[in-house]
């Protein structure tokens, strides 16, 4: 499944970062290129909280479906042979 967090296609936006010097430097020397980098990691953070908000939001449903389960089992329960 693919979720659209952000428009790709939006053009870049320059703008200025504060960053300890000595990891700038090692990212430097193994070539990681650090726009894509943060690119990277905000689309992880943003999914993450993207992920938070849901089971916060469907959390009262997912207790329900839980407790559910634990008193009436699941469909297969019957169909299991171990």
């Amino acid at each position: 499944m693919h979720i659209n967090i952000f428009n790709p296609k939006a053009p870049k936006k320059s703008t200025n970062l504060s960053i300890n010097s000595d990891l700038l430097a090692k990212a430097k020397q193994n070539n990681i290129n650090l726009s894509r980098a943060l690119e990277q990691r905000l689309i992880e953070m943003l999914l993450e909280e993207n992920r938070s908000k849901w089971r916060e939001e469907n959390k009262e449903a997912i207790e329900a479906y839980n407790r559910r389960i634990e008193v009436s089992g699941v469909f297969s329960d019957n169909l299991r042979k171990f």
